[in-house]
């Protein structure tokens, strides 16, 4: 189930991101550049919503696709920070550890299917609170500016990274504990 429309929606995620990227090299005011990167994180993110509704719907989920879906997702989030670093948006150390989390997660959840336990890192709504929280944090970097006058979208998107890099370390210290007794049984 390699083009299936959900998994097509999923690849142009990944495909997209350079582009993201690419809005930082345009010879642009950095208002124009903010405004088109924003727009185009936030289509590129409702895909991934869109890509599992329609998985559903069609009856076309398949194990290559959930494979697929979180490493774009990790991409996208990933990429992202990336630019928001180099712009000296979001702090080193908070862009550190969400990757670094990403990567933990990613790893522990493939020792845990190898060895039989995949259950004990299932996805979990403190998981889907963390992509919120960094999903919403980074379209607030990515716009830079003022709404209405008086929304900084710079001020609240750093408040919510940094909720977002609480609830990284809180999710992952989760898997952790949840993985502990299959890690456990395996060492024992």
């Amino acid at each position: 189930m390699f083009l299936t429309l959900p998994t097509l929606l999923t690849w142009a995620r990944i495909l997209a991101i350079p582009l993201i990227v690419g809005c930082f090299y345009l010879p642009l005011p950095m208002t124009q550049i903010n405004l088109l990167s924003c727009v185009l994180f936030i289509v590129v993110a409702l895909t991934d919503w869109a890509d599992g509704w329609l998985a559903r719907r069609l009856n076309q989920t398949s194990a290559f696709g959930a494979f697929l879906d979180p490493v774009a997702d990790k991409f996208l989030v990933c990429a992202s920070l990336l630019i928001l670093l180099e712009m000296g948006r979001v702090n080193a150390l908070v862009a550190l550890i969400i990757i670094g989390r990403e990567i933990a997660i990613s790893a522990l959840r493939e020792w845990m299917a190898q060895i039989g336990a995949s259950r004990s890192v299932a996805v979990h709504m403190l998981g889907k609170f963390k992509t919120a929280a960094q999903m919403a944090a980074i379209v607030l970097l990515l716009f830079d500016g003022e709404i209405f006058g008086v929304l900084h979208t710079r001020v609240w998107g750093t408040w919510l990274i940094y909720v977002a890099c609480g609830l990284t370390i809180w999710s992952m210290v989760y898997y952790l504990r949840k993985s502990l007794p299959a890690i456990r049984a395996k060492a024992g």
